[in-house]
């Protein structure tokens, strides 16, 4: 099979990320399109790629490419997917998938309309000891699942002269730490454990009520400089949030962007009523697996252990550790192996439209309880 050729835009922290992962895989990226045209030819040059496109328009009339990466803020992404479908290109979109779920539903459906396949970036499943996890799960290895628990802290955010776009509700939307990473936990999880979140109840806080904003331009997890201006913040620095699940296991999840000493720690455990798993993203080649009735065991990333479901996603053998950049070589892999075999109608193991649509979902039913003060449905 012949492999598409990319193009992406954005080339901040995660756009690199998408371009490093499509090289590994030796997927040609053919361009790319950044916030100004001097930024755009700047980044091309550096980064060795042979076009720097002057506007969307230009991108998507490029008949050499057939796959779009978006790796730009969250309030640019439905426009920019809905040029692109219509242009006939697949996308793959950074989380979340749009600003509400409206937008999403109607992506959801225009990539029905053009034949087009859009997926969207929650990497996080591709570390080889989640699809590993996944696999005894599905298995019956831990029995039934009873309780899902866990946290994504980072710190980054921290301090009041911290900033990024995604502090400002405009450009990220109304959420900010639960669509940035709690979304990511919360796909995780329900993904490995095949069951949705049925029903929450949730608590949100904006530590930070106000900020010192640049009026520079600043990369994430860059610090700031320059001269600065105080305002306003809306959007959430922390959540915890219960859940029922429908398959009548119950769970917790916390999120913060504002927690000491924790640069990106998704960890969570999963127990069951014959095991438990436990899984820590800042250590992520080891899985931990409880039992009562003999001794746990922490198993480590060994595709020659792993179980035939998830020994696929390991790259490497076992004692060569295996990380974030991976997850996203995994996923690419995934999704290109799908769009170039052009049976657009058979089952997608990547994460989808309709994963980003059901995310949002989520996310406004998170908003609806943290503002209301009770338990919500989450509605589809």
């Amino acid at each position: 099979m012949k492999k598409p050729n990319a193009a992406i835009v954005g080339l901040g922290f995660v756009g690199r990320a998408h371009l490093d992962a499509l090289r590994r895989l030796g997927i040609s990226v053919q361009g790319i399109l950044g916030s100004s045209g001097e930024r755009t030819k700047a980044a091309a040059e550096s980064l060795g790629l042979p076009r720097a496109y002057g506007s969307l328009e230009e991108l998507a009339a490029d008949e050499s490419v057939q796959v779009v990466h978006l790796c730009t803020p969250n309030h640019l992404h439905f426009q920019e997917s809905s040029q692109l479908l219509r242009a006939k290109k697949h996308v793959l979109c950074e989380k979340p998938l749009t600003m509400d779920s409206r937008e999403s539903a109607a992506l959801v459906s225009l990539a029905k309309e053009t034949n087009r396949v859009g997926g969207v970036a929650y990497n996080l499943r591709y570390y080889p000891l989640c699809q590993e996890a996944r696999a005894l799960i599905r298995k019956g290895t831990i029995g039934e699942v009873r309780l899902v628990h866990g946290s994504f802290l980072q710190d980054w955010l921290l301090f009041p002269t911290d900033w990024n776009w995604r502090l400002e509700s405009k450009l990220g939307g109304d959420l900010r730490a639960v669509s940035d990473i709690g979304t990511h936990w919360l796909d995780l999880t329900m993904w490995m454990t095949g069951s949705k979140v049925s029903e929450l109840c949730a608590d949100l806080a904006t530590v930070l009520p106000t900020r010192r904003k640049p009026k520079g331009r600043v990369e994430s997890f860059q610090k700031a400089e320059g001269q600065t201006e105080e305002v306003l913040i809306t959007t959430d620095d922390y959540a915890s949030v219960l859940l029922h699940f429908d398959n009548d296991a119950h769970g917790v999840v916390t999120v913060s962007q504002v927690s000491p000493g924790r640069k990106a720690r998704l960890w969570f455990e999963i127990d069951g009523s014959k095991a438990s798993l436990v899984f820590d993203s800042e250590a992520p080649n080891t899985l931990w697996v409880g039992r009562r009735e003999q001794a746990s065991e922490t198993m480590p990333k060994d595709p020659s252990l792993q179980s035939p479901e998830s020994r696929g996603y390991a790259a490497y053998p076992a004692g060569h550790a295996e990380g974030y950049p991976d997850t996203f070589v995994q996923l690419f892999r995934d999704f290109y192996a799908y769009v170039a075999a052009g049976d657009f109608k058979a089952p997608r193991t990547f994460p989808t439209f309709e994963t980003g649509y059901h995310e949002l979902v989520m996310c406004e039913a998170i908003a609806e309880s943290a503002q209301k003060k009770r338990w919500v449905a989450v509605g589809e």
